[in-house]
């Protein structure tokens, strides 16, 4: 067995050794937080003599549950660990084996996985009448889930006695719902977590049994745990007051699904010990961390430190074009392999998914192997298919298999026996599936013939963006996943007109006609790629959490993008500090190298040209190399873009960029800055909070604690003391 105190630092030791009472520990990127719990998990069992199935250690995902166990295998006697190192799902599903007998069930109930639940909302809508697209089933889940928030729904449904008439199931969607998961006994992910705490609540002696018998309980990623997780673990350490939780503010980025990192902040400890070396990344890259992190208010203060050699400075690059970022980060790329790096040592973070086409684009032409983690390339999205497939059959009616693709995309109601029929009739004449529909079924689809040759006629006289923004409206391709409320679907789309007008601004009209573009794109979407070799990796900031890597290019950092404009616009102060903490994740995957990209042209999102990302202000520029010319014009249109987002978002919020960019004041013509103490004829003596935009106008508090908001021209300096 390994010495569980070997390899810790005194307050990973600290953090083993505090096996009583509520200890909180606030653990930063690669602190070593996994050690941490599991040598306390050893430390308990082996210097305490707790019995394993005594203590409960929880995380989020089967994954880390498993590591875990591996590592606390390696420092305990073989069979000192049990299946109590698990998720919280994990430990509901325990909990109702042994305790759902009380509710009439069999302790051999069933765990409904995604799959399943979609299948009873089908038969359940097809009961009751309710249309069935992908759509509709997913809002059908979501609002059962709601409705099983309330509780009710448990001992007017799921208890021995309860009656679920016909008249129930056809006009209660839960009502109908749980009456088929009744018949097999099977239970959702929403009822684990329910009928777990309805046990606790409505049966003391289960309460007793469990709360007795769980004498330590440790939660890892605390700050991602929802109301429920916490309720849970409230009400399971309530006897013996042993919680010991594990998290980082800082790295809270699931508020959209639900978690509450203010409860681990407001977290009523006894303890709480701060892990704050990082063994992961250079100082260089935990100084531009701590810089960007730091302006955030929900969080508790730390600054990572490590004792690692300086490494490397951390490049910020802007480019004039999109094309030419993604040329300077392919050419890093080789550069780093020329100099021994592997392939695999490298990975491509962004904010959203569409934001992937440009580089992956790039990297094909350069025959750079990559990998979509836990995504889809760009290309093969389906509504990337969808439309280039539109684009296809106008260019080419022979093109059968496009046809088969849109012909019912957006539904219009052609059935499998008509579209048997039409292939039947193609396969007898000889003649496409387009041309068979033309010749033989008249009047069937005359609005799709219609939409399509209207397309071949407008083709000839216009640019290949405007022709496929035409098909996507015409086709109602674009209501459709509009109404399916699919905001990345859309963002993909957009994305995909914004490529093809970047392909049409770098050729002459001759040069970039349908049939071109059509055998263009033909290259960024074949499979030859496609082998088991190492390669490098791209995905979202949200797929990078828990992963790290040698080198970490962070791309598409403009305003509006990243922040997410929709983000912030909805979550107010919260989505902008959540964006923020993505932006400190994505810091901290990088271990030597971190390359920091952006550029210039029009943003999508924003519907303005592209400004650098109000967090690349946010960092005091020695800690960055700039690589690019970088205009006064363009870090004042960074200013004026994030306070037309934050004025949205909170009227008067003064915008908080680095000292260095405050410095440059005079950009605006202004002799005034925040924090200035003012003079005002009427109203006496203030200090400027907030300015706009400009510099033209600011926000003063007055002596009396009297706030106004005045033009500059009515303000002096005023006099300071000696």
């Amino acid at each position: 067995m390994k010495d569980i105190f070997q390899g810790l630092n005194s307050r990973q030791r600290e953090a083993v050794e505090a096996t009583e009472g509520r200890i909180r520990v606030v653990a930063g990127a690669g602190t070593g937080k996994t050690k941490a719990l599991t040598h306390r998990y050893a430390y308990i069992v082996n210097v305490l003599g707790i019995d394993p199935a005594n203590i409960l250690c929880l995380t989020f995902t089967n994954k880390a549950a498993a590591e875990m166990r591996a590592r606390i295998s390696e420092m305990v006697q073989s069979g000192d660990y049990n299946d109590f190192v698990c998720t919280l799902h994990g430990f509901c599903v325990k909990f109702l084996r042994q305790e759902i007998y009380r509710l009439g069930f069999p302790k051999t109930f069933t765990v409904l996985d995604e799959e399943d639940a979609k299948a009873i909302a089908k038969q359940t809508m097809d009961e009751m009448g309710i249309k069935r697209t992908e759509k509709t089933v997913r809002q059908f889940l979501e609002a059962v889930g709601a409705e099983k928030a309330l509780n009710g729904y448990i001992q007017a449904y799921m208890l021995p006695g309860c009656i679920i008439t016909d008249q129930m199931r056809r006009t209660s969607r839960l009502a109908g719902y749980v009456s088929r998961q009744m018949k097999h006994y099977a239970l959702d992910f929403d009822d684990l977590m329910n009928i777990t705490k309805y046990i606790l609540d409505r049966f003391p002696e289960a309460a007793d049994k469990w709360q007795n018998a769980l004498n330590y309980i440790m939660v890892d990623e605390a700050q991602d745990c929802n109301l429920d997780d916490w309720d849970l673990v409230e009400r399971l350490s309530a006897r013996h007051r042993n919680l010991f939780v594990v998290g980082d503010p800082d790295q809270a980025i699931y508020e959209w699904r639900g978690a509450r990192p203010e409860m681990f902040v407001n977290f009523a400890a006894d303890r709480t010990i701060v892990l704050d070396e990082n063994y992961r990344s250079t100082p260089r890259i935990l100084d531009v961390a701590n810089c960007v992190i730091a302006n955030n208010r929900n969080r508790i203060p730390k600054d990572l430190f490590t004792r690692k050699a300086e490494g490397k400075a951390v490049i910020h690059f802007h480019g004039r074009s999109e094309k030419e970022e993604m040329e300077w980060v392919v050419s890093q790329i080789r550069m780093l392999l020329g100099s021994g790096a592997a392939i695999n040592d490298i990975a491509i973070l962004y904010r959203s998914a569409h934001q992937s086409r440009a580089i992956e684009q790039e990297l094909l032409a350069a025959r750079l192997e990559y990998t979509i983690w836990g995504g889809t390339r760009f290309f093969e999205r389906r509504e990337i298919k969808d439309a280039l497939s539109y684009l296809r059959l106008v260019s080419n009616q022979d093109d059968d298999l496009s046809f088969e693709r849109i012909i019912n995309v957006p539904s219009r109601k052609l059935g499998r026996k008509f579209l048997d029929a039409v292939r039947e009739a193609a396969a007898r004449r000889g003649i496409s599936l387009y041309s068979a529909l033309q010749l033989e079924f008249p009047g069937k689809a005359d609005s799709f013939i219609s939409l399509i040759e209207d397309a071949k006629q407008f083709a000839r006289e216009n640019r290949v963006s405007d022709l496929l923004n035409r098909l996507l409206e015409n086709s109602l391709y674009k209501r459709m996943v509009r109404e399916d409320q699919d905001e990345d679907r859309l963002e993909n789309l957009d994305e995909l007109l914004s490529s093809i007008r970047f392909y049409e601004s770098t050729r002459t009209p001759d040069e970039s006609t349908l049939a071109d573009y059509l055998q263009d794109i033909a290259l960024y979407t074949n499979d030859d790629h496609r082998r088991e070799t190492p390669t490098l990796k791209l995905m979202t900031i949200h797929q990078a959490k828990g992963l790290e890597f040698p080198h970490v290019f962070v791309i598409g950092l403009s305003e509006g993008t990243f922040p997410n404009m929709r983000t912030i616009r909805e979550g107010k102060k919260n989505g902008e500090e959540e964006e923020r903490r993505l932006m400190y994740v994505a810091i901290t995957r990088a271990e030597k190298g971190l390359y920091l990209t952006e550029s210039e042209g029009f943003n999508m999102a924003t519907k303005t040209a592209k400004y650098p990302s109000r967090f690349l202000a946010e960092i005091r520029r020695e800690l960055v190399v700039t690589e690019g010319v970088i205009t006064p014009e363009l870090w004042k249109g960074t200013r004026s873009l994030s306070h037309v987002l934050d004025e949205e978002m909170e009227p008067g919020r003064a915008v908080r960029l680095s000292e260095d960019f405050e410095a440059e004041r005079s950009e605006y013509q202004s002799p005034f800055k925040v924090g200035d103490t003012v003079r005002h004829p009427v109203f006496g003596e203030g200090v400027i909070l907030s300015a706009n935009r400009d510099f033209t106008s600011f926000e003063v508090r007055f002596d009396n604690g009297s706030t106004r908001t005045l033009r500059a021209g009515f303000l002096s300096q005023a006099d300071l003391p000696e």
